[in-house]
């Protein structure tokens, strides 16, 4: 029978590209797997990280089959972003991919008279063949997942075939009285005609409802399940499917697999439903790293972020954006997440066919490895892709890409991730089955309020697409506050309105099929240095180390959660100054009181969101809110002056760099069209031709850095993301964000400096 060794155990480690070992290094580090080398340098704020080749080494037994014959296999649960394993200083396999298993069969390579040493090369620099590319997050190397040795006899269950179970389950509604039919597969290397594979079907009590038995060597079978209970998202009910492979009276091999009975459909205007049902599907996107650990997670660690999710209320989860965790799905089916899975063919566009082959390669692991799990509903197949521009070529691949999406599964939808830029009419719509966009009008440009506008206009413009919400958000931190909070601020009190504005939004657009916050948690992007906390994304509704959930997060909750409750914001805005002070309280109640020392300051009636304005007294002062049965309390102090701590200096510096900007720039005529003379730079050149010049790559970094407070460096953080990019294109992605005349200064600028012939 097979047996499942875990090697996560008593590994020796080296930071350095130090070579193939031909025994145990005993001079490398001692570490326990998961394990990441960038889990500090990967979100510490000092501009980048390492990115190589790094080692690791550990010694294993054969292990041996009770009939002698048997094949052994190194599982590995995921490498970030190539590796090659090499058993005995002979080279087993290699890895494109730093997201999904893979798995390499060593049995050749192995001794039985002592013991094998097992090395594992990994590699996280950039290699043009894989995807991603460039991207807004760190690429965390190492054996981040864990390592498996697999055991089976010589006949069993496949194990090669890109990193999958050898088992397909499809179960689907059937019949008259809720039944269901699921249609069984399994894939058995080297069987004969003494093999037979025996299909048993139990409940979640453990009582078997249905069996098959067919050849191993044609497995497929469909077998009913009368009064069928099915899987929903309040209800998330799972069934267990065994295949086990016998020869006459022997049990070789056997795997087993979760499955869920549950139909699902998307329309343009009634949304999402899931089992006849209309179902907005309202919820977050989910990047898989944590504070000093990186990558490195744990079960438990998965587990505790799918229940945080679960407190808010989602009912869905993007998986973004690269293939999570096998511990990480199997937690989206028991808790009831309708999932989005997606590939890392994101922002950068590579020609090389290689690095396409490498998203075919993505998008085969992903499915196949995770065809089971009945929480996921939707594939994705890219995201922001047209950061680099557009192609013929980019938009061939793609309908490639969702073709193989179909073939591999024709029961789940395809779906992408647009940029905001993606023209409304073009050749990217209608590729995949439904749609969604990345908007972050009130935050990189435009304001809050133009969300709903554009998103009535998509869908009057285009009714025959179903349109979901993919991305949006805006950073928070919980250091900063204020009385009048404003875009990129960085405060906590801006975060929570913005997401108070979008909450409401959505609630009153059924029809848009999803949305997802970007994002659950702050996550690690080495890139970034903005609002003072760099090295991470801050847009999180929670800390990156899980610890503290932002007031934002309260304001889902209110929408999402029946559970009845009630939240104060501003807590981290402790120290006030002023006669009075404006406090907001969400509430999924109809009414809520705020007490104020013990005083009643006034009962509002409303809807989630109920803003009181109260007189604090000098020192300490006890807030208490009430709503129903359920209530919530701080503290707030009354000070003369506000700490200096609360305002980040760049919001000050930016709003006089814009006025400079302007001086320097000196009378122009803004009616008049931008001229873009021969042989000179403009807003139409990329930023990587505008690098041939140090003059004006100068002029449109300190352009950048006043527009969207972001640092551009040739070669550094997210430079291969946006070196495509024109300034043209980045202003009209901000829209009416910037003040009128910024473009045409900047083009002014510009136009001033002559091409190097």
């Amino acid at each position: 029978m097979r047996e499942i060794i875990n090697l996560n155990q008593g590994w020796k480690f080296i930071r350095e590209d130090a070579g193939l070992p031909m025994e145990l290094p005993e001079h490398w580090q001692d570490v326990d797997l998961p394990h990441t080398w960038n889990r500090v340098d990967g979100m510490d704020g000092n501009g980048g990280y390492y990115r190589g080749r790094c080692w690791y080494a550990k010694m294993f037994s054969t292990p041996v089959q009770p009939l002698g014959k048997g094949r052994v296999y190194v599982e590995v649960l995921a490498a970030g972003q190539q590796a090659a394993v090499y058993v005995n200083g002979r080279e087993a396999a290699y890895h494109e991919g730093g997201y999904s298993i893979f798995r390499a069969d060593v049995t050749d390579l192995c001794r039985q008279d002592r013991e094998n040493l097992l090395v594992v090369a990994c590699d996280n620099g950039e290699k043009s063949s894989v995807y991603p590319q460039s991207a807004d997050f760190t690429f965390y190397g190492g054996l981040y997942r864990g390592v498996n040795l697999i055991s089976v006899p010589a006949v069993h269950f496949d194990l090669d075939y890109f990193g999958g179970p050898g088992l397909k389950v499809t179960p689907m509604p059937w019949g008259e009285q809720d039944g269901a039919k699921f249609e069984l597969e399994s894939w058995v290397a080297d069987p004969d005609e003494n093999f037979t594979v025996l299909y048993r079907i139990e409940d979640e009590d453990g009582k078997e409802v249905a069996s098959a038995a067919r050849p191993a060597k044609d497995t497929k079978v469909t077998v009913a399940v009368p009064r069928a209970h099915r899987w929903n998202i309040d209800d998330p009910y799972l069934y267990r499917v065994t295949a086990t492979l016998w020869r006459r009276n022997e049990a070789f091999d056997e795997v087993s697999v979760q499955a869920g009975v549950r139909e699902f459909s998307c329309d343009p205007e009634k949304g999402f439903m899931i089992n006849g049902v209309e179902t907005p599907l309202r919820g977050v996107s989910r990047h898989q790293d944590k504070l000093y650990q990186g990558n490195a997670l744990t079960k438990s660690d998965h587990w505790a972020d799918a229940c945080m999710i679960k407190e808010l209320g989602a009912n869905t989860i993007r998986l973004a954006h690269y293939q999570h965790s096998q511990d990480f799905y199997d937690a989206c089916d028991r808790l009831g997440f309708v999932a989005w899975a997606e590939i890392p063919f994101i922002s950068v566009f590579n020609q090389d066919p290689a690095a396409h082959e490498n998203c075919v390669s993505q998008l085969k692991e992903l499915i196949i490895q995770n065809y089971n799990h009945p929480s996921i509903c939707f594939w994705g197949i890219s995201n922001e892709i047209l950061i680099g521009g557009i192609s013929d070529k980019l938009v061939e691949n793609h309908v490639e890409l969702n073709n193989l999406a179909h073939e591999l599964d024709s029961t789940r939808f395809t779906t992408i991730a647009h940029v905001s830029m993606t023209p409304a009419d073009g050749p990217m719509h209608h590729l995949t089955d439904v749609e969604s966009y990345n908007h972050y009008f009130g935050w990189y440009g435009g304001k809050m309020t133009d969300n709903g506008p554009w998103l009535d206009k998509f869908h009057g413009e285009h009714p025959d697409i179903c349109l979901g919400l993919s991305e949006y958000g805006c950073e928070g931190i919980v250091t900063y506050h204020g009385p009048e909070p404003a875009c990129k601020d960085y405060s906590e009190e801006y975060q929570a309105l913005y997401h108070e504005h979008m909450a409401k939004v959505l609630d009153e657009r059924p029809w848009i099929w999803s949305s997802h916050v970007w994002n659950m948690f702050d996550f690690g992007c080495a890139a970034r240095n903005g609002g003072g906390v760099g090295g991470r994304n801050n847009k999180g509704l929670v800390t990156m180390d899980r610890k503290t959930k932002k007031d934002s997060y309260y304001i889902y909750k209110a929408y999402w959660n029946k559970e009845p409750m009630v939240h104060i914001c501003g807590r981290r805005y402790a120290q006030r100054a002023g006669d009075t002070t404006r406090i907001r309280v969400y509430s999924n109640q109809p009414e809520v009181e705020l007490m104020v020392n013990g005083q009643s300051a006034g009962k509002i009636t409303g809807d989630k969101v109920f803003v009181f304005t109260a007189a604090l007294r000098p020192g300490l002062n006890m807030v208490t809110a009430k709503a129903g049965d359920v209530w919530d309390s701080i503290t707030l102090e009354k000070v003369d002056e506000e700490p200096a701590i609360y305002v980040l200096p760049e919001v000050k510096n930016r709003a006089e760099g814009v006025a400079n900007w302007f001086k320097l720039a000196g009378d122009l005529d803004l009616e008049a069209p931008m001229k873009f003379p021969e042989g000179r730079y403009s807003v139409r050149d990329t930023l990587e031709e505008l690098a041939e010049c140090r003059e004006a790559l100068e002029i449109v970094s300190k352009a950048v850095k006043l527009a969207a407070n972001f640092d551009l460096a040739p070669g550094k953080g997210m430079w291969g993301m946006m070196k495509s990019m024109t300034p043209e294109k980045m202003v009209e992605f901000a829209g009416d964000g910037l003040p009128k005349g910024f473009l045409e200064s900047l083009n002014e600028k510009l136009i001033g400096i002559k091409k190097k012939s």
